[in-house]
Formats: C-alpha cells, sequence, structure tokens
C-alpha cells in the first residue's frame, strides 16, 4: 500500500466532517462524489443547491445527495453566524451589516462552521488564492497555541527508498510564510514533525538546513538556524532534532558521520527544515522534477484546526488526497 492508500484508509476510520467551500466547482463536486463513495470523509458543500444538483446530474454524480449541502445566501442561521462573528471581530470594530456580507462568503463560512464545532476542517483553493482561503482562517479560527506561523509541507515519496524513511520525506516551509525568523522556523520544525508522525507516518529525525554545518560558516544566517533549533528543543524536549545541517550532511551517512560524528540526525533525516521559503520551496520543486519525487501537498500547519489550501491548478486526484490529509490532522488533533 503506497502512502496516499494509507492516508485514505485511516481517514475512513474516523468518520470526520469536511466544508468543501468551493461547493459548485466542477473538480470539487466530482472530488467530493469519490469521497463519498469511498467513505473518506462525511463532506459538506457551501453553495447554491440547485446548481450544485444540476452539476451532479450533469456529470453522472450518484452520491452528492448524501453530502450535507448549505446556501451561504440562504442559509437560516445566517443571523447566528454573522452575530458569532460580530462577536470574535469585535476588537476590529465589525459591524452587524459587515457581518451579514461576510457570512454569505463561501470562504467565511466554512471558517465559522469549523469555529463553532459543526465541521473538522475545511479544504479550498481551487477557484480561489491562498491569501483568500487563509485570511478568514487567520481571523476566526486562528493559530494553535503557542504558534504564531502558518506553514505549509510537502511530503516527498521517493521513488529511490534509500532517501529518508523508505523513500519518504516531509519539506518545509515550502508554501506559506516569506518572513521567517528563528521563533518562527523553530515552531515550524516542531509542527512539521508533528505532520511527519500524524500524516506520512514516519517518526521524525528533523534537520534543520543551511549552507553551515556545525559551524563551518559564521553569519546571521546560520545564527538564526542554530537558534531556531535551539528554541524548537525547549519547545519539545522529545523531538529528535539537529542544526545546523547542510543539506548533504542531513541526508548521506557517509557526509553526516564526516562533518556532524554523533549527531542523532546527520545522514538519516527524514524531515528537512528550510531556512527560509524560498529556499523551501525552490527545493522542493527541483526535487520534484529532478528526482522524478511526488509531492503531496501543501500540508497546512499551524492552525487550530485543519483548513488547507488547493492550487488553482489542482486536479480531481488532488482535491480527494488533500480531503484525506484534512481528516487525519483533524483526527491527530
Amino acid at each position: 500500500m503506497n502512502l496516499i492508500d494509507q492516508i485514505k484508509e485511516n481517514a475512513k476510520k474516523y468518520g470526520k466532517r469536511i466544508v468543501l467551500a468551493e461547493g459548485e466547482e466542477d473538480r470539487t463536486l466530482k472530488a467530493a462524489d469519490r469521497i463519498i463513495e469511498e467513505g473518506i470523509a462525511n463532506i459538506v458543500l457551501l453553495g447554491n443547491p440547485a446548481n450544485i444538483e444540476a452539476k451532479a446530474s450533469q456529470f453522472g454524480l450518484k452520491n452528492i445527495g448524501k453530502a450535507t449541502i448549505i446556501d451561504p445566501i440562504t442559509n437560516p442561521k445566517k443571523q447566528f453566524y454573522a452575530e458569532m462573528l460580530c462577536e470574535i471581530r469585535k476588537s476590529k470594530g465589525m459591524q452587524m451589516e459587515e457581518a451579514l456580507k461576510l457570512v454569505e462568503d463561501p470562504l467565511y463560512l466554512a471558517t465559522l462552521l469549523i469555529k463553532n464545532k459543526e465541521v473538522d476542517g475545511e479544504v479550498a483553493g481551487a477557484q480561489n488564492s491562498t491569501g483568500n482561503v487563509l485570511r478568514p482562517a487567520f481571523q476566526i479560527v486562528k493559530t494553535l497555541p503557542g504558534v504564531s506561523v502558518v506553514s505549509g509541507a510537502f511530503i516527498m515519496v521517493f521513488k529511490d527508498k534509500q532517501w529518508g524513511d523508505d523513500g519518504i520525506m516531509v519539506f518545509a516551509d515550502c508554501a506559506a510564510d516569506p518572513n521567517t525568523d528563528e521563533n518562527k522556523l523553530a515552531q515550524i520544525a516542531v509542527v512539521t514533525a508533528q505532520t511527519a508522525r500524524n500524516i506520512a507516518c514516519i517518526e521524525p529525525r528533523v534537520a534543520m538546513l543551511s549552507f553551515s554545518t556545525k559551524g563551518s560558516a559564521k553569519h546571521e544566517l546560520v545564527d538564526k538556524v542554530v537558534n531556531a533549533t535551539r528554541i524548537a528543543k525547549e519547545m519539545d524536549p522529545t523531538l529528535v532534532i539537529d542544526g545546523e545541517l547542510q543539506a548533504d550532511a542531513a541526508i548521506v551517512p557517509s557526509v553526516g558521520a564526516s562533518k556532524a560524528p554523533g549527531s542523532p540526525v546527520a545522514g538519516k533525516a527524514n524531515v528537512l527544515v528550510f531556512p527560509s521559503l524560498e529556499v523551501g520551496n525552490i527545493a522542493y520543486k527541483l526535487v520534484q522534477r529532478l528526482a522524478g519525487a511526488e509531492a503531496v501537498g501543501p500540508v497546512m500547519q499551524g492552525m487550530a484546526a485543519p483548513i488547507n489550501d488547493l492550487s488553482r491548478g489542482c486536479s480531481v486526484d488532488d482535491i480527494v488526497n488533500v480531503v484525506a490529509i484534512t481528516a487525519c490532522q483533524a483526527a491527530a488533533k
């Protein structure tokens, strides 16, 4: 069984409710039909019921009738959610008139459903930008206690099984935060280790990457990684983590033994934490293309409830997979 199949099988055990905010979008509907058929999650679709039913008929989708469909415009609980939003955003001066308009936005309604514990997680982004998906998430669901940064991890599945654990590694941050200081970097390390354990099903060995290994170079960028490693250890003393490490020292046993003897991670890392978003994004794309690795994600990390952002170029398979990941995140939380 490959990793994606394992994630789907795990998701089936939990019976989580996942809201798809873009409920009228073609790929989303086709994915919802498959998710329901395979029993991966219970689905809530946001959109006009007549439009959803018409498209389900057009595409020959047999399971959409088993989804819960909520129309944000005619939702009988609109006033309730508007009041809820006003209370959450009162420090920002939210007024009822504005709130009543916002709760008609499926992305806002989805996060309010999460906040009210009516659903366990959200998947969106087939039509909307990352900023539009995450803005209401930050405002309403917010981040985990002790975490101030949302990051994006990719589970990298290699054909060459020598890398990571039987060809599975986790890379972060590759998708979300362009302004990472040492405290944020430490938080990213801790939550990425949780993703490795809960979603990728591997026991994390975290390498904090730099252009230096154990003091081979002196620079403030190296200091950032060294300090982040120390902070991450303070956040989670059980974490198997080391840094700063160069990439080859992190993943090649002979290089790790030479450059960082005695390290619990060097030469056998399965989680790579990059010093910045630009490095992580470039690295995962190069590995994906040059090594032919499958990049599963991004898995958004750090939110108080799982909210995952799709690429606007996503496939039906991508949506199915991300819903399964979201269900597993919800179960782990």
